[in-house]
């Protein structure tokens, strides 16, 4: 079955930037949509972003809209995240995760979405 693996993560000053990877093998994500979550110690994981399966559609969680944005590349079968503007409240371990069906929206429900790899923490200093 699929295998994510996601990377890019780091320490990074208040107001900068990262670009986060999720790679997938085993099988192809064309016709699935695609979710970013992050997790923080103590904390429940929460919905960061999604994009359908042709990348049309995308949407993201209140706390991120207008600093992160999400793209994929399905002749690669990579997912980014982009990450601007960042604060501390955006340290966590970042996630991607597989819709349940293809060429399904499921939006932010944490819930659709198959969790894989072991994530790649980003840290946001002041």
């Amino acid at each position: 079955q699929v295998q994510l693996v996601e990377s890019g993560g780091g320490l990074v000053q208040a107001g900068g930037s990262l670009r986060l990877s999720c790679a997938a093998s085993g099988r192809t994500i064309s016709s699935y949509s695609m979710g970013w979550f992050r997790q923080a110690p103590g904390k429940e994981r929460e919905f960061v972003a999604t994009i359908s399966w042709t990348g049309g559609r995308t949407d993201y969680a209140a706390s991120v809209k207008g600093r992160f944005t999400i793209s994929r590349d399905n002749a690669g079968n990579l997912v980014y995240l982009r990450m601007d503007r960042l604060t501390p409240e955006d340290t966590a371990v970042y996630y991607c995760a597989v819709g349940l069906a293809r060429n399904t929206w499921y939006g932010g429900n944490p819930r659709a979405y198959n969790y894989w790899g072991q994530g790649t923490q980003v840290t946001v200093s002041s």
